[in-house]
C-alpha cells in the first residue's frame, strides 16, 4: 500500500524532480506496511528489511514513488512488508517485471528483491540481461547459500561438497560468486554486505540508491534453519576481523585484529602482508579504486583463495547511459521523423493473407 500523505521529493539519481517546497522528513516507520512479518525467528531477512526501511527515508522520496518487485523464495516476501507499491511475480522473473516497470514509468524508483536460488538459478538468464542493459533500478540479493522456502536443497551458491536434502553425498557443482557474475556481465554498480552489519548495509543501500544505472548488492544472509552459520566467519566477533576485508575507495585494504594486515598488489597478484616494524606498514597496503574494473575482478576472487579475507563494500562504480533514457530518445526521434504512427495501418501493411 502506498502512502497518500507525502508530497513529491528530490531523488539523487535524477529520476524525480525536486519540489519547490521541501516535504516533511520521512521515517522508517512510514516504510513499514501493516502486514505481519513472517520469516523464521532469527532469520537474517529481518535485518535486511530493517536496514532498507532505515536507509530510504534519507532520500525523502515519497513511498508511492517506490516499487519493490520479487519472484519466489523467502526473500520474495519483501514487497509485502514495504509500505510502497510492490509486485510478487513468479520464480526468477522479477528482473523482467522490474525492467518493464522502469521502461513505462522511469519516474518510479524500482528495487528487485531476490535470492541466490531465485536470481541465479531459474532467473539467471533474466538477471544477467537486466544487469547488462543497465536500467536505472536496484537489485538486492539475499544470499544464504541454500533453498530455504523449499526446505533445504543446495543452491547455485552452495559450496562444493555441501550436503543437503538434494545432495546427500555432497554437491559436486562449482558455486557461483555473485559479485563475479555481476562483473562478468558488466553491471555498473556492484557491492556486497552482510546481514549482521547494520551500519555497513545501510551505507551500501544508500550508495546503490544514489547510483544512476543498475545497482547490485549481494547480502550474506544467515538461514538459521537450513544453513545456520554459513557466514559466521565474517559476522562473529571472534573471527570477523581476520576473515573480512572492508574495501573503500581511495583507502588502503586493511584487515585483521587492530588492522595489522593488508592486501598488497604485486602486479596483478594480491598478497597478504603483516605489518612488522622495519618491514611492512599500513602505507604499504594497496589503495582500493572502485572505478578500476580489473582490480574489482581480482579482489572479488579473494573469497575463493585460501589464506585471503572475503571482501565487502563497493567493488565497482561505472557511469554509462541507462536503457530507459536511450529508449525514450529513440521514441522521440522516431516520432519527430515519422509521426505518432498508426497501428491499424501497420498491421495491414506489406504482405497480408486472408484465411477462408
Amino acid at each position: 500500500m502506498a502512502s497518500e500523505t507525502q508530497s513529491n521529493g528530490a531523488h539523487t539519481n535524477g529520476a524525480i524532480a525536486p519540489d519547490p517546497v521541501a516535504p516533511a522528513k520521512l521515517t522508517a516507520k512510514e516504510f513499514q506496511s501493516d502486514q505481519d512479518v513472517r520469516w523464521c525467528p532469527g532469520c537474517g531477512d529481518y535485518s535486511i528489511l530493517a536496514q532498507m526501511q532505515r536507509a530510504l527515508p534519507d532520500f525523502n522520496v515519497p513511498t508511492e514513488k517506490y516499487v519493490f518487485v520479487a519472484g519466489i523464495g523467502c526473500s520474495s516476501r519483501f514487497p509485502y512488508y514495504m509500505n510502497t507499491y510492490g509486485f510478487h511475480g513468479i520464480h526468477g522473473r522479477a528482473p523482467a517485471i522490474a525492467s518493464g516497470v522502469k521502461m513505462v514509468n522511469p519516474g518510479l524508483t524500482v528495487w528487485v528483491a531476490t535470492g541466490d536460488g531465485d536470481g541465479l538459478s531459474i532467473g539467471g538468464n533474466h538477471f544477467i540481461h537486466m544487469l547488462r542493459r543497465n536500467f536505472n533500478l536496484n537489485v538486492i540479493m539475499f544470499n544464504n547459500r541454500i533453498y530455504g522456502l523449499t526446505k533445504g536443497q543446495y543452491s547455485p551458491t552452495s559450496e562444493h561438497g555441501k550436503k543437503t536434502k538434494s545432495t546427500p553425498f555432497g554437491s559436486i557443482d562449482h558455486p557461483f560468486n555473485p559479485v563475479l557474475v555481476a562483473l562478468g556481465v558488466e553491471a555498473s554498480f556492484i557491492a556486497r554486505s552482510m546481514d549482521r552489519d547494520a551500519k555497513h548495509m545501510q551505507q551500501m543501500i544508500k550508495r546503490a540508491e544514489e547510483h544512476h544505472g543498475t545497482s547490485f548488492i549481494e547480502v550474506y544472509q544467515n538461514c538459521n534453519i537450513y544453513n545456520d552459520g554459513a557466514f559466521f566467519a565474517f559476522t562473529e566477533k571472534e573471527t570477523k576481523d581476520e576473515n573480512s576485508l572492508f574495501i573503500e575507495h581511495g583507502k588502503p585494504m586493511l584487515f585483521g585484529k587492530d588492522k595489522n594486515k593488508g592486501i598488497r598488489m604485486d602486479g596483478f597478484q594480491p598478497k597478504v602482508i603483516t605489518f612488522e616494524e622495519g618491514k611492512w606498514g599500513p602505507n604499504d597496503a594497496s589503495l582500493y579504486d572502485e572505478t578500476n574494473k580489473e582490480l574489482a575482478f581480482i579482489i572479488a576472487r579473494l573469497s575463493e583463495m585460501e589464506g585471503f579475507p572475503t571482501p565487502f563494500g563497493v567493488f565497482l562504480v561505472e557511469s554509462r547511459s541507462v536503457y530507459e533514457d536511450e529508449m525514450t530518445e529513440q521514441i522521440a526521434w522516431s516520432k519527430s521523423k515519422f509521426g505518432d504512427g498508426d497501428l491499424e495501418k501497420l498491421l495491414h501493411s506489406g504482405n497480408t493473407w486472408v484465411v477462408q
